[in-house]
């Protein structure tokens, strides 16, 4: 049931959270924005409320199985540590038990993630590709005489990819199997310790949260520790999510990076360490409500099924 709950607290979460996911990844991989209005406003007035949710199907379809896979891996892994370490299932795991299932539930979600991610960064960032490509052929018009005046209204190029399964389709055939997992070292790394924050935190704040003659936390704790759990998560997880962004929007008519560590050289030299942190306040703000969803949505299924089987 653990794979069940995790799909539905999955998809409640990506509900919640997509539009300033949108947000943050164009604040990541566009320097143009001052900071988080000035992209909202920017994004509104040139895409109406449509930008916020664009790539949003991809995640949909997919995050359902990608969420499945990360809370059963990180149940199973507990169970098997567990009875390999204490002889039982049943018995209480340490910290370091909890962090290392944590990280390998991270980890296998880069496999499934990894082609979602690229598709939906792409799509994110198409409009501000489209405006820097049609650049040149503004400044060129705007020095011509007046004699032959150029419609550019007219001439406004298509989008690159028609939707998620366009891009992925576009994306192998132009770059190969290579290109559907651009990124995915900075995306191991941004998932395996974030992971390991995520579950471990989530259960301290359980164990804190809950009342005292109790098992298990109430709505609130569960509520409280969900959200917190996200942030905590996310604050260790930006830096490597703004350089996964970069790598992975690359390839939209120029490519920069010749990989992580250049990317992350080139990025913090051209505009400061500060770059690392790019969209963190958006994280934290965006984590606290999905998370709260999540596991409310998770803890809900599996308290629900425990109460019909008994």
């Amino acid at each position: 049931m653990d794979f069940v709950a995790g799909a539905i607290g999955g998809v409640c979460g990506v509900a919640v959270g997509y539009p300033l996911d949108t947000v943050k990844v164009r604040i990541q991989t566009e320097a143009k924005y001052a900071g988080i209005w000035h992209c909202i406003r920017d994004t509104y007035r040139q895409e109406r409320v449509w930008g916020f949710y664009r790539g949003l199907s991809l995640p949909v379809c997919t995050v359902s199985l990608v969420s499945s896979v990360s809370f059963g891996t990180y149940h199973h892994c507990l169970a098997h540590i567990c009875r390999f370490r204490y002889g039982s299932t049943d018995a209480k795991p340490t910290k370091a038990d909890i962090t290392l299932s944590g990280c390998a539930s991270g980890l296998v979600r880069v496999f499934l993630t990894s082609p979602t991610e690229v598709a939906k960064v792409r799509l994110q960032t198409q409009a501000q590709a489209q405006t820097q490509q049609r650049r040149p052929s503004a400044s060129w018009t705007s020095g011509t005489p007046a004699l032959c005046p150029t419609p550019t209204a007219r001439l406004e190029p298509r989008p690159k990819y028609s939707g998620p399964l366009h891009c992925l389709v576009t994306v192998a055939r132009e770059e190969g199997l290579r290109g559907l997992y651009k990124g995915s070292s900075a995306l191991l790394l941004r998932e395996g310790h974030s992971f390991a924050t995520y579950f471990l935190s989530y259960a301290m704040l359980c164990e804190w949260l809950t009342p005292a003659g109790h098992s298990q936390p109430d709505v609130l704790g569960v509520l409280v520790a969900g959200g917190c759990a996200g942030v905590l998560a996310w604050a260790v997880a930006t830096p490597m999510d703004v350089i996964k962004s970069r790598l992975q929007a690359d390839g939209q008519g120029q490519h920069r990076y010749r990989g992580l560590l250049h990317c992350v050289v080139t990025s913090v030299r051209e505009e400061g360490p500060r770059v690392l942190f790019k969209g963190l306040a958006l994280n934290c703000c965006r984590a606290f409500p999905v998370n709260m969803v999540v596991f409310v949505a998770y803890e809900a299924v599996l308290r629900l099924t425990q109460s019909l089987l008994t």
